[in-house]
């Protein structure tokens, strides 16, 4: 029997990426899925992959109607409700001195607005022991430059996340983050596999464990916020990035 048998999770951005890795995870480990997000393809391809235990709702992750439909969806689909991974996010360049109204504002509707709205939607179907995963990021903390607005709406998650467990801890539902590290997913995807590997090796000079992670990676550490493995796990900010947030000068480029 798997960690996750019974139970029904949405997973918002859950059409590539680590969203995708979790989705496939979640239902080798006996969960049903429904995933989000905004292109109908890649929807359809990624519910062709998982098979008869997902279902695909396409959805605006910064519109709360939207949210509020897949969520009807997910629950008219298969009757309950217990595991919520908000993980839909955009990460546009915002530089200083030359990023429009428009793009910064649409940053943080998706990666914070969204992701309450995401919350909010499901949080009737909610039952004790039901389980909130948030996606933050280390760049909420690292000063990436030209990441203004993607930087403050992972902020913006751990904070909001605190807020949550005060709300939700009454109700026996848990809350955590989950922040990636740089991770190899289709946002990093170069035109040739030379440029990846141009890529892999800038970013790997930064991490002590000298490489990107994986989106499968990520998804066993969602796995274990989604069990009853982390039943007494509340308010937690699990960093999964090879170390680099932790002992930034252990990273090779300071050892060569």
């Amino acid at each position: 029997m798997g960690k996750l048998t019974g139970k029904v999770a949405l997973i918002t951005g859950g059409n590539s990426g680590i969203g995708l890795a979790t989705a496939k995870l979640f239902v080798e480990e006996g969960a049903k899925v429904i995933i989000t997000g905004r292109n109908q393809e890649t929807l359809k391809s990624a519910t062709d992959e998982l098979g008869a235990n997902s279902h695909a709702v396409q959805a605006e992750a910064a519109d709360p109607a939207s949210l509020e439909r897949a969520v009807a969806e997910a629950v008219a689909q298969f009757g309950r409700l217990d595991i919520v991974f908000a993980n839909a996010g955009i990460a546009s360049a915002t530089p200083l001195g030359s990023t429009e109204l428009a793009v910064f504002e649409e940053v943080l509707r998706v990666n914070v607005t969204g992701v309450f709205f995401t919350v909010q939607a499901a949080l009737p179907h909610l039952k004790e022991g039901a389980s909130v995963i948030l996606t933050g990021s280390t760049r909420a903390t690292d000063g990436y430059p030209t990441r203004s607005a993607y930087a403050a709406s992972k902020g913006a998650i751990s904070s909001m996340a605190r807020v949550f467990v005060s709300e939700l801890s009454p109700k026996g539902i848990r809350v955590n983050v989950l922040a990636p590290g740089t991770t190899r997913t289709p946002i990093w995807k170069r035109s040739t596999p030379e440029e990846a590997a141009k890529l892999e090796a800038a970013n790997a000079r930064a991490i002590p464990m000298r490489r990107m992670g994986d989106a499968e990676e990520l998804a066993k550490v969602a796995l274990f916020l989604a069990s009853d493995d982390a039943s007494y796990v509340q308010g937690a900010e699990i960093i999964v990035d090879g170390g680099a947030a932790s002992s930034p000068l252990g990273a090779p480029i300071y050892h060569q």
